[in-house]
């Protein structure tokens, strides 16, 4: 099955796309696919997730400090 999809690109963009099909003697199509496949395979970037759970040294629960109770 396939799908057409039809999207707005600058002017700068769909040069690129046409520049780089032609010098590869492919479809703009093709190029598009595989920039799709190539965004699919790659991982998200979540720089932050890799410091999860590595801060360690205070409280368990922060509810046990004094002093820091609303009245």
């Amino acid at each position: 099955m396939s799908i057409t999809v039809t999207i707005r690109l600058t002017s700068e963009l769909a040069n690129w796309l046409k520049a780089t099909a032609r010098a590869r003697g492919v479809p703009v199509s093709r190029i598009v696919r595989e920039q799709l496949e190539r965004a699919r395979a790659s991982k998200p970037a979540k720089a932050y997730m890799e410091l999860a759970g590595c801060v360690g040294g205070g409280p368990r629960d922060l509810s046990i400090r004094r002093g820091f109770s609303r009245k």
